[in-house]
């Protein structure tokens, strides 16, 4: 997979985070509420990652500098989101493959704990995230209170 830097407005990062907000629908009932800056994901305060195969758009990934004065975070972290792998290509090590790079490129860019939240009903997210060093951490955002909602964090 060739991994690309692009903008969160690029058509193919929009495409792939509309498939995704489906993904939630299908099993949570409603799209993700997190509020998303599409500005929060330009360095230098934050990345989001394109993956092509054959000239295809097929995963997506960012993250971005959170507010240390908000509960649960600290200073350097950063929150990754949209991390999404198309169904086609699932199985095959893709999603590992632009984790590792998000985490590479937030450690050159000097960050030290990367944070997350994903869902009770994304095993499959939960499973990657733990095989990848991922632990349990105190909630956070507007998902704090959620019995579905799980928050995970890595030192890099």
């Amino acid at each position: 997979m060739r991994i690309e830097i692009a903008g969160y407005r690029h058509p193919d990062a929009k495409r792939l985070i509309e498939d995704l907000q489906q993904v939630y629908l299908d099993r949570y009932g409603e799209e993700d509420r997190t509020p998303v800056d599409p500005g929060d994901f330009e360095p230098p305060r934050g990345l989001f990652l394109l993956g092509y195969l054959e000239g295809c758009a097929v995963a997506s990934g960012g993250w971005r500098v959170l507010d240390s004065g908000q509960p649960g975070f600290r200073d350097g972290d950063v929150e990754l989101k949209r991390m999404y792998t198309a169904p086609e290509v699932r199985g095959r090590g893709l999603s590992r493959l632009m984790l590792a790079e998000l985490e590479a490129r937030a450690a050159v860019a000097g960050h030290r704990r990367i944070v997350l939240e994903t869902g009770t009903r994304q095993p499959e997210a939960i499973g990657l995230y733990a095989s990848s060093g991922y632990r349990e951490i105190e909630k956070f955002g507007v998902y704090r209170h959620d019995p579905d909602s799980v928050c995970l964090g890595k030192t890099i």
